[in-house]
């Protein structure tokens, strides 16, 4: 997984990284909220979903200390980090100002 996330966020389209679990109440809640942003934005970002119980040393890596929270990458640089829930217009604007 380590090698192809890599592959993944070095893009020049923004990816938005979510780290969730399928315990975390509020992570269910984000899951719809970004189906909508990708449905609204379509090729504009990639939207990646990591399993912080399966992956981590990804969150590890990222210092990721509660979920939700989501990464913005572009370049393979992160240029954005928020935890918790956010609506789908900030998220988008959060994306589009990246641009």
């Amino acid at each position: 997984m380590k090698s192809s996330f890599n592959k993944i966020i070095n893009s020049e389209t923004p990816v938005l990284v979510d780290f969730f679990a399928d315990w975390c109440g509020p992570c269910k809640m984000l899951a719809p909220i970004l189906k909508e942003v990708k449905n609204d934005m379509g090729d504009g970002v990639k939207i990646v979903k990591i399993d912080v119980d399966k992956n981590p040393s990804i969150a590890a890596k990222y210092q990721v200390r509660g979920v939700p929270t989501m990464l913005l990458f572009k370049n393979g640089k992160q240029v954005w980090r928020q935890s918790g829930v956010l609506q789908k217009g900030e998220i988008i604007q959060i994306i589009q100002s990246q641009n």
